[in-house]
């Protein structure tokens, strides 16, 4: 008798009861139970100390840990709650409690058992898709008034097994509607929908044990913090390729969300960011080969999987059917051009603008720095013209000198972050000497300095920042902010305030969090981030992106401030400047424009149902894209440029959105500059 039938004995007979409630007639795949294996199990062990040992919380597992455990192990697999019922969860409540036992003596037969049961469930449910595919333009109504909730956080799980199959068909009919909207032909309909759901059963069959252990661990990591995580062989490799930078792909960094597979970040300068095609947040539901090959369906397959998938020689295209951020409602294909993410591109690079405001001309110089990168081979290596951003940005900055600039401006928008030292060391570019940010772990409060009192840059300083720039970026722009330096302008930046650590575990890996970023002035950055002192409009929706949209991120709080001598305030240059700023906002188009495209996908992003009445939902997207295209082509005509005809018609090359923003920080910039020379601010 296996734990959990001695735990909760109506579990076995759950699954005959299930197995009553629907008898497939076509069998597509063989799916067996599985069990764990003994290295799993000592595996299991030496993850759990670890945890307990060096994890940066100090949480142990008790009790209150193991109902974490647990609701986050139901949550990674039945995300969509429509295979497990709430009478399954309550057969499985003596378990909740019980999680942190099992745990430390390795056994992990009630994990098994639990994903057992959604096993099987995930097999009768597609069985069930499959037969009702093969007659769906006679069995589902398009004119009947339903709907389907899309809001997973809240929606309820079904009482019992009666509830599913109507559920099913519910799903099974939204995804018909979506074909149709993409203008699929009922024929194509049909074979679609045959080899989608034959895939995704073949799939499930090949599940072997080691796969139900990463999920079960990583429930188990993931409940001390978000980014605690055990990699198993393949995406420890995985890992590696990522930190390298060195694979051939799109530029993106993924994660699983639900059953899909959610863009976190992309890289910049990589192919899916000069795409413009594709954005975090954005979910991606299917991969084709080629500007021409067949979509193949990744709804619930494994991230690396899907990975695999998008990954291919340089110079060949990948297609990625995709649900936008912003328009949940909604599907979208994309063509992408695989290439390598080249080093120079990720390089600190300048520009010269000159802006004519306030009745003079003002030189802006303008460095745009991708991430916070170090050759450290050279580096130990003790190679003095070693490559990194410190280095780039010196020289950079030197010859902006030698231009004679009036102000200048650090981009760090999209900045995803990368060595602390870098970031330690660029801000003693702009500062005589002193701590630079503060680093906790379980035992100790450190401090990083910046000991060289030699500054680079003197003059008028502007960060920009926007909801995607972490970890280094961060911990430069709070520097920068908390020495009063420089005038820090966008929006909310990510929130990504922790430290992580890699350590080796067999052949795989566990990462986990082993310390917390402060400020200088005790302020962590984790989870709110660095907030601007003038704020433009939020692109990214903080629902979806950034640490706080994480489940279980470690929360804010403070530590003292450590002793550094700070230059005169920017406070009472603050208010005139943004009041400024939002008088030519008010006139702007480039800003009314991107304003009310964020009111428009807001409007769809919100959306708690899906009506399952294709004639409404027909007239929801062509009121959506004929919204869209007016908003589009009253901005072009602000422009003096031609309409459009199409949506299709848009040059996914141009970075409108960031081009606007820019533009008013320039006169920011400008305004920034004048207030400085009149009130006799001085950064030597």
């Amino acid at each position: 008798m296996t734990l959990i039938n001695k735990l909760c004995p109506g579990l076995r007979a759950l699954l005959v009861v299930a197995a009553v409630f629907y008898c497939a007639p076509i069998c597509h795949a063989q799916i067996t139970e599985l069990t764990f294996q003994k290295e799993q199990s000592q595996r299991c062990i030496a993850i759990v100390n670890a945890l307990e040992r060096d994890h940066f919380t100090g949480k142990k597992l008790d009790r209150n840990m193991s109902v974490l455990v647990f609701d986050r192990y139901i949550k990674s697999l039945d995300p969509g709650r429509h295979l497990l019922t709430q009478v399954d969860l309550d057969e499985f409540a003596p378990l909740k409690q019980l999680m942190y036992k099992y745990l430390k003596t390795g056994n992990l037969g009630p994990a098994f058992e639990i994903f057992n049961l959604y096993q099987f469930r995930s097999e009768q449910r597609l069985e069930y898709i499959l037969k009702l595919a093969k007659s769906w333009q006679t069995q589902i109504d398009f004119t009947k008034n339903e709907t389907l909730v899309i809001d997973y956080e809240h929606k309820p799980f079904i009482r019992d097994t009666s509830g599913l199959k109507p559920l099913w068909k519910k799903e099974l009919k939204n995804h018909i509607i979506n074909l149709k909207i993409d203008k699929t032909s009922d024929e194509e309909i049909s074979e679609t929908l045959e080899k989608i759901y034959t895939n995704r059963l073949s799939h499930l069959s090949q599940t072997q044990p080691r796969d139900v252990f990463q999920i079960f661990m990583n429930a188990v990591t993931m409940s001390f913090d978000p980014h605690s995580q055990y990699f198993a062989p393949r995406l420890s490799e995985d890992f590696d390729i990522q930190m390298k930078l060195s694979l051939e792909g799109i530029g993106a960094v993924l994660q699983n969300e639900y059953e899909y597979t959610k863009v976190v970040r992309l890289i910049p300068k990589g192919p899916a960011d000069k795409s413009q095609k594709l954005a975090p947040g954005d979910k991606i539901i299917g991969v084709g080969q080629g500007r021409d090959g067949e979509i193949k369906d990744t709804i619930g397959q494994r991230i690396d999987d899907v990975v695999n998938q998008i990954r291919g020689p340089k110079d060949t295209f990948v297609r990625l059917k995709i649900i936008p951020a912003r328009k949940s409602s909604v599907t979208a294909t994309i063509s992408i051009k695989r290439d390598k993410v080249k080093l120079e591109e990720q390089s600190a690079q300048k520009k010269v603008v000159n802006l004519t405001s306030n009745g003079r001309t003002y030189k802006l110089g303008i460095i745009e720095i991708p991430n916070f990168y170090i050759d450290f081979d050279a580096y130990h290596r003790g190679d003095p013209d070693y490559k990194s951003t410190t280095a780039d940005v010196t020289k950079l900055l030197k010859q902006l000198k030698k231009e004679k600039i009036d102000g200048l401006i650090v981009d760090l928008r999209d900045n995803g972050g990368g060595s602390l030292k870098e970031a330690n060391d660029l801000t003693g570019l702009f500062l005589k000497y002193g701590p630079t940010v503060q680093v906790k772990t379980k035992f100790r409060v450190s401090r990083i300095y910046d000991e060289d009192p030699k500054i680079v840059y003197t003059g008028p300083l502007m960060v920009l920042i926007n909801r995607m720039s972490a970890s280094a970026s961060e911990i430069f722009a709070g520097a920068i902010k908390d020495y009063h330096r420089g005038l820090i302008v966008g929006t909310q930046s990510f929130g990504k305030g922790t430290v992580q650590e890699l350590k080796p575990l067999g052949d795989g890996r566990l990462k986990m969090t082993s310390a917390k970023f402060y400020r200088v002035s005790g302020q962590s950055t984790q989870h709110k981030g660095v907030e601007p002192d003038i704020w433009f409009p939020q692109i990214y929706r903080t629902k979806d992106t950034g640490e706080s949209a994480l489940d279980g991120a470690l929360l804010w709080d403070h530590i003292d401030a450590t002793r550094y001598s700070a230059y005169i305030s920017l406070q009472p240059m603050i208010k005139p400047l943004d009041d400024a700023y939002k008088k030519r906002a008010d006139k702007s188009f480039g800003i009314k424009y991107l304003t009310q495209r964020i009111q428009l996908a807001e409007s769809l992003s919100e959306q708690k149902k899906l009506s399952l009445n294709l004639a409404e939902r027909l007239k929801t997207d062509t009121v959506f894209n004929q919204k869209e295209l007016a908003l589009e082509n009253n901005y072009r005509k602000q422009k003096g440029e031609n309409p459009l005809t199409t949506l299709d018609d848009i040059d996914p090359e141009k970075e409108e959105i960031k081009t606007i923003l820019t533009d008013q920080a320039k006169y920011i910039a400008a305004d920034f500059i004048t207030l400085s020379h009149k009130t006799g601010y001085n950064w030597q």
